[in-house]
């Protein structure tokens, strides 16, 4: 049965404010606020509020037979609290249908699987745990910022525990091969991937209201059909695409939400079904290792990282920002403006609008009027943060010093967590055992508390039992000199009155 996995990304860029050189040193705070606000309000109320309200009715109409999947990126959900919180009502709503699956990524939505392993690693782990604080799911399938993956990327994401990840179906990966089916990472097969099948994909995210296309208008059974005629075994069809293009890129008018309204009766009609990744995952077997040498991407039609590190500007920014001992001070840093600045600053849409490519749609550079402007406001703004990061961690620090501070902050809530639950553990088996246990420590207490007095009071008698003795047997002693003198007149004179036998000599 053709399965179609429907995917969409929740990401929008924190914008930064002009910047110039001379704010360098004097003004930490780098975001405008007013734009930010605008945007994701603007977003919210044109996209992502009746593209998730419809999403909800037709989960409440065709119950089960409609499925869906999300990845939100870190710096997003930042957003969403701080403008938009009634987003994340519409969300936790999906996620207690059982109908939606939440994807993990990195917190930063950025380039750090490229730059950093240690960073790539700790920030999916920081946007996994969110993911779990809020929606109350624990990510069990990985998809990169901007769909980046490779050989390498892929067997660390299967190190990190994930089964599956979502990746680009580009043809120079694929050659003769299909993206309608799941393929294994050539590095370990533990991970599988689910190719997105860009121009199914792009048919609705990109060309729905192009009126000079050749397929314009596009009805949700035309559509369908072209998924029911793809050849026998080609079964998985990874439609992803970005949450904003049903009713901001794609608008409001063009009816984009009836046609996906009207998509789950017309596939159980067709013998289509929509699944989630995992159960994707869980029904459909790796037919063969995928190798992908050098990075892929859903950007542009070259679908690699050119846009964002295709010219010298942009591999300056990016090395500058991913030096090895920059990124080891902030892993080490627990200062809550650094980490928040690094995560915001780590975005792959600082580095787009940088680009020097003509893509033939247009390029959103936000405030920016060139990409040498977006260059030049970024690097300041890098420049300033950096100094920040050396004036708390100088360069005097030894770096084997940094590592082992990083190391020890990390070590320690899981040396906490096993220290509470042996604490726990032992507890528990002292009031398993009850009263028998209490009896037997009752009577061995008392006997090294009678013991410690006689310890105590040893060194008076060994002072006057001497004396007496030489009292009663060595009369003559009492002429010689003695350093002792003293304590023995005064055992003489008490033992005078109850012993006569000095007065019968």
């Amino acid at each position: 049965m053709k399965t179609i996995c429907l995917y969409f990304e929740i990401h929008q860029p924190i914008h930064l404010k002009r910047y110039r050189f001379f704010d360098i040193g004097t003004d930490h705070y780098y975001y405008d606020d007013y734009e930010n606000e605008r945007v994701i309000n603007e977003l919210f109320e044109k996209s992502y509020k009746p593209a998730l309200q419809t999403m909800l009715d037709m989960i409440a109409e065709n119950g089960k037979a409609f499925k869906v999947a999300f990845s939100i990126s870190g710096v997003s959900l930042e957003l969403i609290e701080q403008y938009a919180p009634e987003m994340l009502d519409l969300l936790g709503r999906l996620a207690a249908s059982g109908c939606v699956e939440f994807l993990a990524e990195p917190y930063s939505h950025g380039l750090s699987s490229l730059g950093n392993v240690d960073n790539f690693i700790a920030e999916t782990k920081r946007q996994a745990k969110k993911i779990k604080q809020i929606f109350g799911q624990s990510p069990k399938v990985f998809r990169n910022s901007s769909l980046i993956y490779d050989d390498e990327i892929g067997a660390l994401v299967a190190d990190m525990g994930f089964k599956g990840m979502m990746v680009e179906g580009a043809k120079h990966i694929l050659g003769w091969k299909s993206p309608h089916y799941i393929y294994s990472c050539t590095q370990d097969s533990r991970l599988s991937l689910i190719l997105r099948d860009y121009k199914l994909s792009d048919d609705i995210g990109l060309r729905f209201n192009d009126a000079s296309w050749s397929e314009y208008p596009l009805m949700a059974d035309k559509w369908l059909s072209w998924v029911a005629a793809l050849p026998e075994g080609e079964n998985v069809v990874g439609i992803m695409m970005e949450l904003a293009a049903l009713g901001y890129y794609q608008p409001l008018g063009s009816h984009i939400l009836d046609f996906l309204r009207a998509l789950p009766k017309l596939a159980d009609k067709m013998g289509i079904q929509f699944a989630t990744p995992s159960e994707v995952l869980a029904k459909n077997k790796p037919v063969s290792p995928l190798e992908v040498i050098y990075p892929v991407s859903w950007n542009d039609e070259e679908r690699d990282t050119s846009s964002m590190l295709g010219n010298g500007m942009q591999r300056e920014a990016f090395n500058k920002l991913y030096d090895e001992n920059t990124v080891g001070r902030i892993l080490a840093c627990r200062d809550r403006r650094i980490q928040q600045d690094w995560d915001r600053l780590q975005a792959t849409d600082n580095f787009r609008f940088m680009t020097t490519k003509n893509n033939g749609m247009g390029t959103n550079r936000g405030i920016y009027d060139s990409e040498y402007d977006a260059f030049t406001n970024y690097m300041n703004i890098l420049g300033d943060f950096l100094k920040r990061v050396k004036d708390m961690y100088p360069d005097t620090v030894e770096n084997d010093e940094l590592n082992s501070l990083y190391t020890q902050i990390a070590n320690m809530g899981e040396e906490l967590s096993v220290k509470d639950n042996e604490i726990s553990r032992l507890r528990a088996r002292l009031k398993k055992l009850g009263s028998p246990e209490e009896e037997t420590q009752k009577e061995e207490s008392p006997k090294p508390a009678k013991e410690a007095p006689a310890k105590k009071a040893e060194p008076k008698p060994k002072a006057k039992p001497a004396p007496k003795k030489e009292v009663k047997t060595k009369a003559a002693e009492k002429a010689k000199p003695s350093a002792k003198k003293a304590p023995a007149k005064k055992a003489e004179t008490k033992k005078a009155k109850a012993a006569p036998k000095p007065k019968a000599k």
